[in-house]
């Protein structure tokens, strides 16, 4: 018996790790799949937005996401919070937050009047994934 415990903890570090990781693979191309739906299917947006490319939500998760953004050629590209500024100044903290790719080249954080989704003033915190990200999702 007190060799089965060490045998089964083992077991289930090694599969979570491989449970993980397939879950990173899954995000890396676009469609990444449930929970998420493409932003531009559920709400009156465009499929590719430039400067945040094709989004993805899981609609559990807004106001502030994660929305992964893909490239055109279907590489997540950036992962983008939409965090209203009402909700800060009354105190609300936004913890934990899922990240679509744990690699982050760079971080922009700009001001948003609003739009369909997330319609109160935000901030988008914009994590690019790569060097190139921020060019691809430009165009």
């Amino acid at each position: 018996m007190k060799r089965l415990l060490p045998l089964t903890v083992a077991l289930l570090f090694a599969t979570t790790g491989v449970s993980m990781a397939h879950d990173a693979k899954a995000l890396e191309q676009s469609p990444p799949g449930e929970p998420y739906v493409q932003v531009s299917e559920a709400l009156p947006m465009p499929e590719f937005i430039p400067g945040l490319g094709t989004l993805f939500v899981d609609p559990a998760k807004l106001p502030a996401g994660p929305f992964l953004a893909y490239d055109h050629d279907g590489k997540l590209s950036a992962t983008i919070y939409m965090v209203p500024l009402e909700d800060l100044q009354n105190g609300t903290a936004y913890n934990d937050l899922a990240i679509g790719s744990h690699t982050v080249a760079g971080v922009d954080i700009y001001f948003n009047a609003g739009h369909p989704g997330v319609e109160k003033p935000h901030a988008h915190v914009v994590l690019y994934h790569d060097d190139g990200a921020k060019e691809r999702l430009a165009k």
